[in-house]
């Protein structure tokens, strides 16, 4: 029996890159797509949401003097891109998918409403969010927690690129880090560890949404993460 009934699987947009760092790579995007599928015939109920960092970053704009909101609302365009792209790969393995938007484009995708998001997913639908929150200032991660309490999920998969969990320091940098198996979210605040923005880390720990972090990198780790297998690291309380 699986462990969860419906998880909200967070994609970076630099996992969509591949190892070009930059871009779609259609490679992986499909097999993004296979492991999505597979997910979904074990009669999970699968939302996704992407990043954009592999096509723009707003805090990059920022940081080079650009104002904060152009640069987000950008940010927010190459998160829809994304959500095309994982649609596209999708469907061309036949399972049916919705992209809603936080930012009205109907023309590409339907407007993000939470009962709907909610009705496509009970008729086997892949709901992927789009555009963010549709507020500058306010990151990916947050809109993966927001959306995670909105449609009531039970956990939220975050997939990572080359990181295989939460470690008490960067193991690229030092090969004494500690990765941790379990951990609180007031942990993460207290200790400042990067997994995802303060905002997003409470309003997981306030809504009591479980999340796993874990590496993206090895094939069919979603659907094991999905299934409640012991990979990554799990973050509660």
């Amino acid at each position: 029996m699986a462990k969860y009934r419906r998880v909200v699987l967070k994609l970076s947009g630099e996992s969509l890159a591949g190892d070009q760092g930059f871009g779609i790579n259609p490679e992986v995007v499909e097999d993004i797509a296979v492991q999505v599928k597979a997910v979904r015939e074990h009669g999970l109920d699968v939302a996704v949401v992407v990043g954009g960092g592999n096509i723009w970053r707003g805090l990059s704009g920022s940081a080079k003097g650009m104002d904060r909101a152009q640069a987000d609302y950008m940010g927010m365009m190459a998160t829809v891109m994304n959500a095309l792209a994982l649609q596209d790969a999708l469907e061309k393995m036949d399972v049916d998918t919705r992209v809603q938007t936080a930012i009205e484009m109907r023309q590409v995708a339907e407007l993000y409403i939470r009962r709907k998001a909610i009705r496509h997913m009970e008729k086997g639908r892949v709901v992927i969010f789009g555009a963010g929150t549709g507020n500058p200032y306010f990151s990916t991660d947050t809109t993966a927690a927001l959306r995670a309490a909105e449609i009531e999920a039970d956990v939220i998969l975050m997939a990572k690129k080359g990181t295989d969990g939460i470690y008490d320091a960067d193991p690229n940098k030092n090969p004494q880090a500690k990765k941790y198996k379990e951990l609180k979210y007031i942990d993460i605040l207290n200790q400042g560890l990067h997994v995802m923005d303060s905002t997003a880390t409470s309003l997981c720990m306030d809504n009591r949404i479980q999340l796993v972090v874990f590496n993206i990198d090895p094939h069919e780790n979603i659907l094991k993460a999905a299934l409640g297998e012991d990979i990554g690291t799990t973050v509660g309380g």
